[in-house]
């Protein structure tokens, strides 16, 4: 079961976000996107979820297209955290994560025994059952991030989009989410997450999709995809590597290379120009 795009195509506001991207990606696995700041990660991410029309190519689900699907369909198979998403209403963190299951139920109808056990599931799996009666309008950034991944847990969807979901996590709950969300990969989720943190995403992702100047600069297990050679074109850094106590492989952005991206973009064959601003 695949989620692809074909020769994607993205302009806003009259500029070119993303040009020419083929991907195809696979349940089962969590895939991480990568890139300098106004790489296009987040319209890539927006455009899966079929929330901003391509001007060329298109995105597809399982073969079909995936703005032909019905809108709750895509609701239902479809579930996605986006970064700085705010919670505006006076309401309970219990009634927060509930709002993941609306694609389930018909207009009106109280939720279900299924509804109330994958809001459950949900809540303990973000780590936020103690907050279930809190008013979410007084969490924490990092609860309500919390708060929020645990709503788009609850849809049980079979691909999870998630936009820098660490952001405002402390040290301990960003291993958390990750580990989280390798978990719900290992169990058949197709899960996409957009990532700054690289020694995250070189740790806990099966996949990296390296973008920049919105074209598609590499795709691999991390340690081809996050080379030193492409570190220093992309990012404009060095990296340091090693093993855990635990054989696990670990990289660490260490300092400037010298070369790559310094405020800057990469052309349409991949050579970075300084002083450009892309708009993520």
């Amino acid at each position: 079961m695949t989620l692809a795009t074909r020769d994607l195509g993205i302009r806003l506001d009259g500029r070119t976000i993303l040009d020419g991207i083929d991907l195809s990606l696979t349940r089962g696995m969590l895939t991480g996107l990568v890139g300098p700041n106004g790489a296009g990660k987040t319209t890539l991410l927006r455009a899966l979820a079929s929330l901003v029309a391509p001007v060329q190519g298109g995105v597809t689900l399982d073969g079909r297209a995936l703005s032909a699907l019905p809108r709750d369909e895509r609701a239902r198979r479809i579930a996605v955290l986006f970064q700085g998403g705010e919670i505006g209403w006076p309401i309970s963190v219990r009634e927060v994560v509930a709002l993941g299951r609306l694609p389930h139920r018909r207009a009106f109808a109280d939720p279900s025994a299924a509804d109330g056990a994958a809001i459950t599931r949900a809540m303990a799996r973000a780590d936020i059952a103690h907050l279930a009666e809190r008013i979410a309008t007084s969490l924490s950034s990092g609860e309500r991030m919390r708060a929020l991944l645990a709503r788009a847990l609850a849809v049980e969807a079979e691909w999870l989009l998630a936009d820098e979901p660490v952001t405002a996590l402390d040290p301990a709950h960003q291993l958390d989410a990750m580990t989280l969300l390798r978990a719900a990969s290992r169990e058949g989720t197709g899960v996409v997450a957009v990532l700054h943190d690289l020694a995250l995403a070189a740790r806990f992702c099966d996949r990296i999709v390296v973008l920049s100047g919105g074209r598609l600069l590499a795709d691999g297990p991390p340690d081809a995809a996050l080379s030193d050679g492409l570190l220093a074109h992309a990012f404009g850094v060095t990296a340091e590597r090693g093993r855990a106590a635990d054989g696990t492989g670990y990289l660490l952005p260490w300092a400037r290379s010298g070369s790559g991206p310094e405020g800057g973009d990469c052309d349409r064959a991949g050579i970075c120009v300084p002083g450009a601003s892309p708009t993520e």
